[in-house]
């Protein structure tokens, strides 16, 4: 089937919404004096998991192994720009002010990087007549035309495994250990703008450093998860015992920031 898109330059991806970062991207993000969150969602890794799974395979490339309690775990981490209203990049005329060095994301947008979610038009911001079949081919049975649309999510994927070790390092240096379950929420970590580059920037300088071995906890309000994680070696966290925790644990509004899963009906501990 055939996907037809161009872009309108109506703005309304540039808000209200969470733009994934890499590393490089986020540095330069705050260099500017922007905001930048850190979003924490994990799965337990039992032993003998088969790589050849591909949901398995894609959460293993983006995340880093843990423990929690007695069980294996893999947390995967996003850095994020939290746009609240309209991008600061975006100007008065709707053009991107920092086009030429726009994330990666953006220059990906709407096409999916996800390789087991297909793009679904209906799930994007973009107008009716922005995929009007008098538009340019974007995809054509669920392969991206454009070359360089190709490349920049190649690249997309490619950074995200390279910035896991970073990440990692990241959270030990802002001794972020709670997580939520992946499929089931988020936790989102707001550090201030001096917090997070002096971390990003330790976490950057000390490449090849192995990271302390954190104890980390599954946090839910879902009284079956916790069930199911404490039957299986690992430690979880009511929601309601977390207290004055620094982060915020976002559910039903998970698919609605980043997506869907490619599906939902899978066991509690398959990633």
């Amino acid at each position: 089937m055939d996907i037809h898109f161009k872009c309108t330059q109506c703005g309304k991806c540039c808000r209200d919404s969470k733009i994934p970062l890499t590393v490089t991207e986020a540095k330069n993000w705050l260099n500017r004096g922007h905001a930048v969150q850190l979003i924490c969602e994990a799965s337990p890794w039992p032993q003998g998991l088969a790589d050849d799974d591909p949901r398995a395979a894609h959460f293993k490339r983006r995340s880093f192994a843990v423990t929690s309690g007695m069980m294996p775990t893999r947390v995967a981490v996003m850095l994020v720009a939290d746009i609240g209203g309209a991008c600061p990049n975006l100007l008065a005329d709707l053009r991107c002010g920092i086009y030429e060095n726009r994330p990666l994301v953006c220059r990906i947008y709407p096409a999916e990087i996800n390789p087991l979610v297909g793009l679904d038009p209906k799930k994007k911001a973009c107008p009716p007549e922005a995929w009007a079949t008098d538009q340019p081919i974007l995809q054509r049975n669920g392969t991206v035309m454009s070359d360089v649309i190709g490349r920049d999510i190649q690249s997309s994927r490619d950074t995200d495994a390279i910035d896991v070790a970073v990440k990692n390092r990241l959270c030990a240096a802002l001794n972020v250990t709670d997580t939520a379950l992946v499929h089931e929420a988020v936790l989102v970590y707001s550090p201030t703008i001096e917090a997070l580059s002096s971390a990003l920037a330790f976490a950057t300088a000390t490449e090849g450093a192995r990271s302390a071995q954190a104890q980390w906890r599954f946090v839910s309000n879902l009284p079956e998860t916790i069930e199911n994680l404490t039957a299986s070696g690992g430690i979880a966290l009511p929601l309601r015992d977390a207290g004055a925790a620094s982060y915020q644990h976002l559910n039903f509004k998970r698919d609605a920031l980043f997506g869907p899963y490619p599906s939902r009906d899978c066991s509690i501990l398959m990633p």
